[in-house]
């Protein structure tokens, strides 16, 4: 009996805030593994290694399971909404007390291909470089990078701040910054105006 093969869409995950700090192992054995998976059935993947924990008994051989996600804020109809995306696709974090019949076991489960490693050998990650994986240490993520694209000449109208409500048209964009100057006409001059783009939104044609 095959499973149906449908890939996850964009959804909440349990992965924790970036800027936080993984907790220790709940067993000293437990080293972070990284499995490779189907791209798009990470989180089939983690929900089936999960249930073979329960099926199998191997609470005390497997820790956490955890996917590297980030949050994305999205413009939808209008509305802005955050959710958490995955960011490394096909790869899942294991903890676990890995032996030669666990390696089996996760090596079977549905839609998973391999551990990351040299041949047959999967390596080990250190506490650190977890942490950067799951919390993007080494990458800015004070807040969540909008995905919308302006481009220059583009009418926009200006959502908050002293200038909410005014038209204007995109005069530079800054994509790292995330920001853009918008030309506004106040008192019958043009002026421009730098905004962040979360304060500014599309005008339908």
């Amino acid at each position: 009996m095959t499973e149906e093969l449908q890939p996850n869409t964009a959804a909440e995950d349990e992965v924790p805030a970036a800027g936080g700090q993984l907790e220790p192992p709940a067993n000293e054995q437990f080293k972070w593994y990284i499995i490779h998976a189907y791209s798009g059935f990470e989180r089939k993947v983690k929900e089936s290694i999960e249930g073979r924990v329960q099926a199998f008994g191997l609470q005390n051989k497997i820790g956490r399971v955890m996917i590297p996600t980030e949050p994305v804020t999205e413009i939808v109809n209008g509305k802005k909404r955050t959710i958490e995306r995955v960011f490394l696709p096909g790869y899942v974090l294991v903890e676990m007390d890995l032996d030669n019949d666990l390696w089996h076991i996760i090596k079977d489960t549905p839609r998973v291909t391999g551990f990351l490693g040299t041949g047959d050998k999967p390596v080990a990650l250190s506490e650190a470089e977890v942490s950067s994986i799951l919390f993007r240490t080494d990458v800015s993520k004070e807040k969540p990078r909008l995905k919308i694209k302006f481009e220059k000449n583009e009418s926009v109208r200006i959502t908050e701040g002293p200038f909410a409500n005014f038209n204007g048209v995109v005069d530079d964009i800054n994509e790292d910054r995330e920001t853009l100057k918008v030309m506004v006409t106040i008192f019958g001059r043009s002026t421009p105006v730098e905004l962040e783009f979360a304060k500014v939104e599309k005008i339908e044609e």
